[in-house]
């Protein structure tokens, strides 16, 4: 979760990623924003996100994108 939360701050360093869940839906990060960050946790992680895992709910927390990160890691296994 560190890695992700770094990777979020150097976006937006000025949004409280702990507490925040409408990240999406307050316009905070934006299309841009979601490939950048999906770029990072490939690389980070080492994990793929499909396209049909790009929706809303799971972008608009730090703590739902990182049950989709860990999601994504336990099928790979």
């Amino acid at each position: 979760m560190e890695a992700l939360m770094e990777i979020l701050q150097g976006l937006h360093p000025e949004v409280d990623f702990e507490t925040c869940t409408t990240l999406v839906d307050d316009k905070i990060i934006d299309s841009f924003d979601i490939v950048s960050i999906i770029s990072e946790i490939s690389e980070e992680y080492d994990v793929v996100i499909p396209a049909e895992e790009i929706v809303e709910k799971n972008f608009n927390s730090a703590q739902a994108l990182y049950a989709l990160i860990c999601r994504l890691e336990d099928e790979d296994e």
